[in-house]
């Protein structure tokens, strides 16, 4: 299982409160030998008090996201805008972040028909015998730990079925875990000149695998970044904007208010109140 406090890669863009005990997300790594497909379950649950609303914003990955809760069952698309969900009640999600080059097996199209939208998995026939056997575990008690793994068992041997991903599909992977993970990639040039690809070609592979472009690939990746930086430095916004390859800092934060909602001194300005932390993909 994930540590709920640390701030791995797949946690630098979710924008929450972590003092807020009314939500809990439970992550767990997907078996070593579904790693092919998934790449993290995520199960948040949630029991807000009566007559309030709880927000969370999201800045997301470039990747399909597997949701059922009681009320819905979704594949959700990339989300270009900071994703915000708004929670009352009690509730829960079982979610699966899918690794980039699967959810074009699963839609037998690109996935830039997905992006900003998602499908409802009655309507796809591979993961619509998932949900009935998931709510099924998560009814009684959704913060169980047996019944999360008897969930995550579920999907990872529903998942097996798949053919293993090759050519373009592991390439979609190793670019989006490069721009995730190498600071040095700043521009699209930098990162076609990492792969030996053409412009056209990533433009291409970008469309079908994940949905969004390249630049933007690496926009999200920096503003996740200095998600990071906000929260937990004491850096001048200049120098903030300067690491993460921005060429001026009102560049910077124009981006940073687009994404997330905040401009980076509100977004700072909480962090050090101890408001928006916390790792998390979306619902």
């Amino acid at each position: 299982m994930f540590d709920e406090t640390g701030l791995s890669e797949i946690g630098r863009g979710h924008l929450s409160d972590p003092a807020d005990t009314s939500f809990t997300v439970h992550r767990y790594s997907p078996s070593p030998a579904s790693d092919p497909w998934l790449r993290v379950f995520w199960i948040p649950v949630w029991n807000v008090p009566a007559g309030e609303v709880r927000e969370q914003r999201i800045l997301t990955y470039p990747t399909c996201l597997l949701s059922i809760t009681a009320a819905y069952a979704r594949l959700v698309g990339p989300t270009t805008a900071a994703a915000r969900v708004e929670l009352s009640g009690s509730g829960w999600a079982f979610g699966v972040m899918l690794r980039p080059g699967t959810g074009h097996t699963l839609l037998g199209t690109d996935v830039g028909t997905l992006t900003n939208r998602h499908a409802d998995l009655a309507g796809l026939r591979f993961l619509s015998d998932l949900v009935l056997p998931i709510r099924e575990l998560m009814a009684a008690a959704p913060a169980d730990p047996a019944a999360h793994a008897g969930g995550r068992r579920l999907i990872e041997d529903h998942f097996s079925e798949l053919p293993h991903p090759a050519g373009d599909a592991v390439l979609a992977n190793q670019v989006t875990a490069r721009v995730e993970t190498d600071a040095q990639i700043t521009t699209v040039a930098s990162l076609c000149e990492v792969f030996g690809l053409r412009e056209r070609t990533l433009q291409r592979l970008c469309t079908r695998y994940l949905g969004v472009s390249p630049l933007w690939l690496i926009r999200r990746r920096r503003l996740q970044e200095a998600g990071e930086l906000l929260r937990h430095g004491s850096a001048p916004l200049g120098e903030v904007a300067f690491r993460l390859g921005y060429a001026d800092q009102s560049h910077f934060s124009r981006d940073f208010r687009r994404a997330t909602g905040w401009t980076p001194g509100e977004f700072t300005a909480l962090a050090h109140r101890g408001a928006p932390a916390g790792p998390g993909p979306e619902l």
